[in-house]
């Protein structure tokens, strides 16, 4: 396989897998009940792998992950109500063509992570500027606000709630027939995980892993710290209000006792099952995560129990998680030979780009 190849291997990899289930999902091999876990699953790789951001790579901890997803759920599904669903609850009717959703619905989603990404910056400078344990509580506080403040904003149906968000991916299928909400959230947690690698591996990445080995130490080496905590943390907000969009549709119906501080605590269970600084092991624990809770169903309350006991368990017995700070190609050599790519090759690459441009 040559190096150039290489390069297209995953996203091809990725590509054919989202091919396969969608064709699955067509001719009803793969029910509602087994796209409802997939989805599920999308969801929750996007929460894990973005609050590892904080938790993991940047070495802080937040608590909060659950409030961020509710912005994001909230903004997402009013802009959807409001644009594409006819006689919804706060508009009465739609201001564009409900048809339209079909190129629009991406756009809406990453509204509600932008505007997630703006109320995090609330808890972000402030508490930036303190040291040690102060952004959790600030986040758990943060929690709560955006919570109660829900319940009590008429616009956003107070305690009761929205619902009617399922009309918008309806109108999407009677365009052209196809699981669009699946295909949607499986797009967006190959995004989420591609933009986290990207970051991580990049020069502002190495920066925001230096808040994590020695602070003061970074701050010496010209690092801005206060810089990189604020990057990493509204970028992960970002991704948690693009989840709680996915996650909004796909019920249908939220209320702000969705996104209470057991949602965080999903999260972090996630996070630390899979191991602090690993990206495969976010998606893995969400994988395992998604599965353990369906198993769980039958316990009803008792799973809300078992949840923190989870968290309480791994942090007793195996605080690195699953993965520790490895990724796949650690844990099995031969990936690295079989994703990456020459550095002879790039370095030649780049030079004819520069001579082309000359």
């Amino acid at each position: 396989m040559t190096d150039k190849s290489k390069k297209f291997l995953v996203p091809g990899i990725s590509a054919a897998f989202m091919v396969v289930i969608v064709i699955l999902a067509q001719l009803d091999i793969l029910n509602n009940y087994y796209q409802t876990i997939l989805m599920t699953i999308c969801i929750n790789v996007i929460m894990s792998a973005s609050l590892n951001v904080v938790n993991g790579y940047m070495g802080e901890f937040s608590c909060g992950h659950g409030g961020f997803m509710a912005v994001g759920a909230y903004v997402s599904s009013m802009l959807s109500l409001i644009l594409f669903c006819p006689g919804n609850s706060i508009t009465g009717k739609a201001l564009l063509p409900p048809e339209s959703a079909i190129f629009l619905f991406p756009l809406v989603i990453i509204i509600g992570g932008l505007a997630s990404m703006v109320v995090s910056l609330l808890v972000a400078i402030p508490s930036f500027k303190t040291r040690d344990d102060y952004l959790a509580i600030i986040t758990i506080a943060m929690n709560f606000i955006i919570t109660t403040s829900l319940n009590n904003i008429k616009v956003a149906g107070e305690s009761r709630g929205l619902m009617g968000m399922k009309s918008a991916l309806s109108r999407m299928s009677d365009v052209i027939d196809l699981p669009w909400i699946l295909i949607w959230g499986m797009i967006f947690a190959a995004f989420a995980i591609l933009a986290i690698h990207r970051l991580m591996t990049s020069t502002l990445g190495k920066g925001i892993s230096a808040v994590r080995y020695d602070e003061i130490s970074a701050e010496i080496m010209s690092v801005n710290t206060n810089k990189m905590k604020l990057i990493a943390f509204t970028f992960s907000s970002g991704l948690a209000g693009i989840a709680g969009g996915l996650f909004a549709h796909m019920l249908g119906f939220i209320n702000p006792a969705s996104f209470g501080i057991m949602k965080s605590t999903e999260s972090l269970v996630m996070v630390y099952l899979g191991g602090m600084g690993s990206l495969s092991g976010s998606v893995l624990s969400a994988f395992i995560f998604t599965i353990m809770l369906e198993l769980l169903r039958p316990a009803q309350i008792l799973k809300w129990v078992i949840i923190p006991l989870m968290l309480i368990l791994i942090m007793q017995f195996r605080p690195e998680g699953i993965m520790g700070q490895r990724e796949l190609p650690d844990v099995f050599p031969k990936l690295k030979k079989l994703f990456s790519v020459n550095p002879d090759l790039v370095r030649h690459s780049a030079g004819e780009g520069k001579g082309g441009r000359s």
